[in-house]
Order: structure tokens, then C-alpha cells, then sequence
């Protein structure tokens, strides 16, 4: 009888556990706290959700293509949700549309394809849009050893069409920073106006 009381205790003392454990971790859910899609990163709590509350950004998810100085270049704009974002100040989660991108030379050679191939070090995603200007700003990790790295810009021009502009910041390296067996060329189109065609 005492062993069995106890048991019941024990019982008893365990559901109530799993249920404190269960309320804390649905109020640790609901605790993140969410704030519009260009809301200053500096001015938000820890480990908040940058969301997309306007859908600014699903118009621009599809495949695009352009072709500049004979290459063709074809975008593939997905939109992902809650991606994790890390500064040096605080943690964060954003809604943002990733671009993996695929360019051919005029035979149909790849020069380089990061939607297909993992490249852990190339990195093309959203980090503000503007409503006004019909755009979304995007950074760009630029290619091996950082080569390249900068903004680009997407206006949206109609349905199918987007318009292109690239602004590079560091466009050479040296062989001290950069393996001299690493590609460091920039494919991408380093022009601006330029117009991709919605294929899908």
C-alpha cells in the first residue's frame, strides 16, 4: 500500500512536470515576437521574425533569364520563410527570397551553377524592400574568397519582367587571401537595367 502511494506521488509529481514543461515551451513559442519585414534589426528583441505581413515578395519567386556579354544567366528566386539571420549584435529570423543562379557561356558551357552544385560560400538572399520604388535590395556574398561581394537591386517592371542592377565592392583579391586554385570570377552580370524574363 505505502509502495503504491508513493507510485501515485510520483505519478502525480511527473504529469504536472510535463505539463509545466508544456506550457513553458508553448509560451517560448508564442513569445517571439513579430515585427514588418523592413523593421530596423538594431531596434528588435533577440531571436524576433522579420515577416513578410505585406507579401512583398512572393511576386518575385519564379525563374528568370537575361543574357549580357554572351552569357546567359537564369535566376531561380525562391521565397524562404524565418531564415535564420546572425549579426555580431544579435540573432534574428527574416522572411527572404534566395537566388540561386545558373550561368552558361554562348556554347552552353556552365560557368558556374550554384543551384545545382553546393556552394556553401556563395550566398544571394533579400534584406530590405522598398514599396515605393517597387524593389528588393539583396546581398551578395560575392564568388570564391568573397570576390565580388555587394548589392543588388530587383525592380519589378511588370508580371513576367524584373530589372537588374549589380553593385560589386571588392572585385579583385590577392594570392595571400585567395588560393590561386580558387575561381575568383565574377559571372554575374556586373551591369545595371538589365532586364530577366519570368520563364515559370
Amino acid at each position: 500500500l505505502a509502495y503504491n502511494k508513493r507510485f501515485n506521488i510520483y505519478e502525480a509529481v511527473m504529469k504536472y512536470l510535463i505539463i509545466c514543461l508544456g506550457i513553458c515551451v508553448a509560451f517560448s513559442c508564442q513569445a517571439q515576437q513579430v515585427y514588418p519585414l523592413n523593421a530596423d534589426y538594431e531596434d528588435i528583441p533577440q531571436n524576433s521574425y522579420l515577416k513578410d505581413l505585406n507579401n512583398e515578395l512572393t511576386p518575385y519567386v519564379g525563374v528568370y533569364k537575361a543574357n549580357f556579354n554572351g552569357n546567359e544567366t537564369a535566376l531561380y528566386i525562391t521565397k524562404q520563410e524565418q531564415k535564420l539571420e546572425k549579426t555580431g549584435q544579435k540573432n534574428y529570423y527574416m522572411d527572404a527570397l534566395v537566388i540561386k543562379y545558373i550561368i552558361k557561356n554562348s556554347t552552353g558551357v556552365i560557368l558556374q551553377d550554384t543551384k545545382n552544385n553546393n556552394y556553401q560560400n556563395i550566398e544571394l538572399y533579400s534584406i530590405s524592400t522598398s514599396s515605393t520604388q517597387n524593389t528588393v535590395n539583396f546581398f551578395y556574398s560575392g564568388t570564391n574568397c568573397s570576390v565580388g561581394w555587394g548589392r543588388i537591386i530587383l525592380k519589378k517592371i511588370n508580371a513576367t519582367q524584373i530589372s537588374w542592377e549589380y553593385r560589386p565592392n571588392d572585385v579583385t583579391t590577392t594570392a595571400d587571401k585567395c588560393p590561386p586554385n580558387l575561381d575568383t570570377t565574377i559571372y554575374l552580370p556586373e551591369t545595371r537595367d538589365l532586364i530577366f524574363t519570368k520563364q515559370k
